[in-house]
This record gives structure tokens, sequence and C-alpha cells, in this order.
């Protein structure tokens, strides 16, 4: 059986709780939140190329460090 690999600080409690947010979620719940992601100013939504994501979250890993 294939081991679960979770990013740093997540485990399977979090993945359930997570995915449970979701799933429960109302339509008018999701747009809501997503209104609130693209006003938030602490937050930059942008679009780039799908092959420079993985260099994208790097940079991201390595801010956070």
């Amino acid at each position: 059986m294939k081991q679960n690999k979770f990013p740093p600080g997540w485990d399977e409690e979090r993945v359930r709780q997570v995915l449970a947010h979701y799933e429960e979620q109302t339509e008018e719940e999701a747009v809501a939140e997503d209104e609130a992601a693209f006003e938030d100013d602490t937050q930059t939504v942008m679009k780039i190329p799908r092959e420079l994501v993985p260099a994208v979250r790097e940079l991201i890993a390595r801010h956070q460090a």
C-alpha cells in the first residue's frame, strides 16, 4: 500500500477537515469565500503559465521557511 505524503504541518486529519469544509459548502458560501480572497489586500492573485507552477511553489516554500 502507498504511504501518503503530506506537506509540513499537515496530516490526515487536516486533509479530512479541508475536504469536509469544501464538500459541505453551499454554492453561495463558495462564491463568498472566493470574493473575500480577491478582496484581501495581503494577497495577490496571478495567472501564470502552468509550466511555471513548480518554480513558483518552490519560491513560496523558500519564502515561508
